[in-house]
């Protein structure tokens, strides 16, 4: 959720001042990184884990339920917090130290909270689903009618729109459900950015210091692909069967400012994976004053070099927001706290569930695999091209445990054997680096294997699902509802998604 902003209307003065004031932020990024004022410059710090878990409304019959108000409500839980559609809500996990057993310690608060607050929901005839993207959500669903309350979202669908001139346009093609069915299209287009709300994320933030920003974002770069291959969760959307993590086209299309005029000349979309590796953070917060047009341009008074010339560490509210609105995969976050800014990485890319446990394991294989290849003798990113790092994202997107991957040293590959041949190993480095005990890194480092072993991700269980499902007889539309009811009671039990049977 990013930050509150109120229903306005905005003139070409306010962009230009705006403009201003978010290139004098990045000037102070410079400057404080030069003067070494960040409070983890030199020292790296303390590990902590920290997330966010977007999370789905269903009502009794499976279907969206457009009642976050009333749910937030119930719940009465300020880790809880609205979400573009109605049909969305998140929690926000503070963090905690990433060591001994405070990651089994957290799996456990969380799966308390979710319960406590699935219990709350309930009685308002509606739940909570964790998955990356809701099966049974219908173009209808995508009307403007169905934004949240929050002037925020309206707010920016009609910025969005405003810069495109014209609706928005979802084309995609998926991959055949199974053998003997055809490649299915959705190709659809709406008046408002709701199908974002459609791909439901678990964000994962790490912070670093400043002096190690880059080596943390290229590495978290360089594994997007297989991170989405083996946590696939996305695969239907409008009763289509899509690429097996939905997620990534979807966002990127939903959030297109640029009509297909700016499209042919090159013009950069605000859903971003990047066109290079980089050398310092400040690289990423030039490359968005740079490239991208505010689409919230709400200024302060405050100037940030002045700021620092009183020896004061500056809010950067402008850039902030403003790096808010460009949706990087890997996006850097700039922050205070207790009157000291600090540096995150915030990693994008994969999707809620199907379980807690499953969401643990996808946290601590990242967070694993990034400290290897952080600490490894040679950067990975100087054996690869950036252009293999994007390709690899759309290919284990599309394709999941199916697709070919490229890596130094091993050529094209599949995700399970690379993880089973390489990964695993390097992420049980990272992890015991971090001091995170053998208890936790066997426990989550297992369903990861498991994953791999089975070849059994969220997305590869509900299309064979809904494929058996329909060779019984059933129609789209009923399998899919039969298919999720199955998938919020498995959800419940609690047990990886690699050893759900069909």
């Amino acid at each position: 959720m990013g930050a509150e902003v109120n229903k306005q209307e905005f003139t070409g003065e306010d962009r230009v001042r705006f403009r201003r004031q978010v290139g004098r932020g990045t000037d102070a990024i410079a400057r404080m990184l030069a003067e070494g004022l960040f409070t983890d410059q030199g020292r790296p710090p303390k590990p902590l884990l920290g997330m966010e878990v977007e999370l789905n409304l269903v009502d009794e019959q499976m279907r969206p339920a457009m009642a976050n108000a009333a749910v937030l409500e119930a719940i009465a839980d300020p880790d809880y917090q609205t979400e573009l559609g109605q049909f969305n809500i998140e929690i926000n996990v503070s963090p905690r130290p990433f060591t001994t057993d405070d990651t089994i310690s957290l799996e456990q608060a969380l799966r308390t909270s979710l319960n406590r607050a699935e219990e709350r929901a309930a009685r308002t005839d509606n739940h909570l689903v964790m998955i990356g993207m809701l099966p049974t959500l219908k173009a209808e669903h995508f009307a403007h009618q169905w934004i949240s309350a929050n002037p925020r979202y309206d707010l920016l669908n009609e910025q969005i729109f405003n810069a495109r001139g014209e609706d928005l346009e979802i084309d995609i093609s998926g991959v055949p459900l199974a053998d003997g069915y055809h490649t299915e299209r959705l190709h659809t287009s709406t008046d408002s950015i709701l199908p974002e709300a459609a791909c439901t994320s678990l964000q994962l933030h790490l912070r670093v210091a400043p002096e190690d920003f880059a080596a943390h974002w290229n590495a978290a770069q360089a594994i997007s692909g297989i991170q989405v291959a083996l946590a696939g969760n996305s695969p239907f959307l409008a009763e289509t069967a899509l690429w097996h993590e939905s997620r990534i086209p979807v966002f990127e299309q939903a959030t297109d400012t640029r009509p297909l005029e700016l499209k042919n000349q090159g013009v950069r979309p605000r859903v971003w994976f990047g066109e290079r590796w980089i050398n310092t953070i400040f690289d990423l917060f030039e490359e968005n004053t740079r490239y991208f047009p505010a689409l919230l341009p709400v200024s302060t008074d405050v100037d940030p070099l002045a700021e620092l010339d009183a020896g004061r560490i500056p809010m950067l509210d402008e850039l902030r927001l403003h790096n808010g609105t460009v949706y990087r995969w890997n996006r850097p976050v700039y922050d205070i706290h207790e009157g000291q800014a600090h540096l995150r990485v915030e990693n994008r890319v994969l999707p809620a569930g199907p379980t807690v446990v499953d969401t643990m394991a996808n946290a601590a294989f990242y967070y694993g695999v990034v400290r290897g290849l952080v600490e490894a003798d040679r950067p990975l990113w100087s054996q690869m091209s950036f252009n293999a790092a994007a390709e690899n994202l759309q290919s284990g997107a599309h394709f999941g445990m199916e697709s070919q991957l490229y890596w130094p040293d091993v050529g094209w590959v599949r995700p399970d054997e690379l993880v089973l041949r390489r990964l695993l190993t390097l992420a049980e480095k990272g992890l015991r680096a971090y001091g995170v005990s053998d208890k936790a890194r066997n426990r989550y480092l297992s369903v990861i294997e498991g994953r791999c072993v089975n070849r059994r991700t969220g997305s590869v269980w509900q299309r064979e699902s809904v494929a058996a499902r329909e060779k019984a007889g059933d129609s789209r539309s009923a399998a899919l509802t039969g298919m999720l009811a199955d998938y919020v009671t498995l959800m419940h039990e609690g047990e990886p998604v690699h050893t759900w049977e069909v």
